[in-house]
């Protein structure tokens, strides 16, 4: 019998519960986690490989055929648990591939990755320092970097991770409704004015999503235009907070993007940051996409006046290539996160234990196609097929509108490359790439435009 064999014999005569931790089988438990650490192993190596597809596509109905998500009324055994995370992978798309050009979010970093699996072997919460001391420490000192990054004082500033960067950003409406209304958070809304905030009418839609969840309203958080660039026009926000003032609501927030979804535009901070003072307006940068900028000396001035805002929502799960998710909502003044949030659970946060409590940070948190040159990292653009170029522009538009996603369609049946595509206020459909992944190099965006060509030009 062959070593596989072998292996295959062993995994199928156990279940879960003969292995670690309900029993002392080592041997089974080594070869089960051998086996799954091949698996990946296999599927690392093979989406760095462009001869392999990126997803081999299958409609809803046809790939519930092909995988079993049924939950079993027994316990599978461990070779079947391996062959479905073997499906899982084959069936999935490879995102971490150099031909993926399709989110912001992509690529697959090795060192982020073994991160990952060292965090979840050893799978604690981050609530205290006495079960987490080693994470703990770890977040106060990649905090310490990024408050310094934006500009802050390092002893004054404050922050937290969470899982993306809509609830980032929900954290710092909240901290500024907190600081502006304090007896919200034991009263609600209940005698507290009508309260209104700001964000670009390109900026993320968990903007207005944290005004509605916040009981704001999604209707008082009001979208500002932004110019040909994409970005906010810092007038129009002043106007609009005036005329809100003189309507009887009470504004607190006004928000900047630091690199859009789309355009990747960056608004005027420095602009933005005088309006919020001369109306005493909470200011929030959400350079969810952007913030890694930071980290470059010869970029970072695309931010420049960010360490005026009073908070800041940076993913480095986007430009900086750590594994999702990865996003920090970031304070320039320490203290008003537990204010804020702290409910103090006396089963985690008593005050009375053998070291600084003030590092049981767990309290403070909620959850246990451009002409111009591209501005940041996304290129968003059309394909003309020749047979409509010469088409009066009203015809040339209206069949344009169907382009993009007849190719996104072809590039998804043929499984070898993807890139995304949406309108936006008069355009039509148009192709938005992101390069994003380390991996991507020149001869992978040639083969991406040759693609688009080729199914392009094949359409009916």
């Amino acid at each position: 019998m062959s070593a596989a064999d072998e292996s295959d014999a062993l995994l199928e005569n156990l279940i879960a519960k003969e292995i670690l931790p309900q029993s002392g089988n080592w041997e089974g438990t080594e070869e089960f986690l051998n086996r799954i650490v091949q698996v990946l192993l296999k599927y690392i190596k093979d989406q760095n490989d462009r001869d392999q597809k990126i997803l081999e596509f299958h409609h809803p109905d046809k790939m519930q055929m092909l995988i079993d998500l049924s939950i079993p009324e027994k316990p599978e055994n461990l070779l079947k648990l391996v062959k479905s995370c073997e499906d899982v992978l084959r069936l999935g798309v490879r995102t971490g591939h150099p031909r993926f050009f399709n989110q912001i979010s992509c690529g697959l970093d090795l060192v982020s990755m073994a991160g990952e699996w060292l965090t979840a072997t050893a799978n604690t919460n981050m609530f205290t320092y006495e079960i987490a001391p080693v994470f703990i420490l770890m977040e106060k000192s990649v905090m310490t970097r990024m408050w310094e990054a934006v500009g802050w004082d390092p002893e004054k500033a404050d922050g937290i991770f969470a899982p993306g960067g809509a609830i980032a950003n929900l954290y710092a409406m909240n901290a500024a409704r907190h600081q502006l209304w304090p007896r919200s958070k034991h009263l609600g809304m209940k005698d507290i004015p009508t309260l209104c905030c700001f964000t670009s009418e390109d900026s993320h839609y968990s903007i207005k999503s944290a005004s509605a969840v916040l009981g704001i309203g999604a209707d008082y958080c009001f979208n500002i235009p932004t110019d040909k660039n994409g970005k906010m026009i810092p007038e129009a926000l002043e106007a609009k907070i005036i005329e809100c003032k003189k309507e009887g609501l009470t504004p607190f927030f006004a928000c900047c993007t630091a690199g859009s979804t789309v355009y990747g535009a960056f608004d005027p901070l420095e602009r933005v940051a005088n309006i919020c003072e001369r109306h005493k307006l909470w200011f929030h940068v959400d350079a969810a996409w952007g913030g890694g900028m930071l980290l470059s000396p010869e970029h970072r001035y695309k931010l420049a006046g960010i360490e005026r805002a009073n908070s800041v929502t940076w993913n480095p799960h986007k430009l900086m290539g750590a594994l999702l998710q990865c996003s920090a909502c970031l304070f320039r003044q320490d203290g008003l996160l537990f204010q804020c949030n702290q409910m103090s659970a006396d089963y985690l946060f008593q005050q009375d234990k053998p070291y600084d409590v003030s590092f049981d940070t767990g309290d403070k948190a909620i959850q246990c196609g451009r002409h111009n040159d591209p501005e940041f990292l996304n290129i968003c653009f059309w394909y003309v097929p020749a047979k409509i170029r010469n088409l009066e522009p009203a015809e040339m538009r209206a069949r344009l509108e169907k382009i993009a996603p007849k190719i996104k369609a072809g590039m998804m049946q043929r499984g070898t490359t993807m890139v995304g595509y949406q309108p936006d206020k008069q355009r039509p459909n148009f192709f938005r790439m992101i390069i994003s992944n380390q991996a991507i190099t020149r001869e992978d965006l040639d083969f991406l435009i040759k693609e688009i060509v080729d199914i392009g030009e094949s359409l009916e």
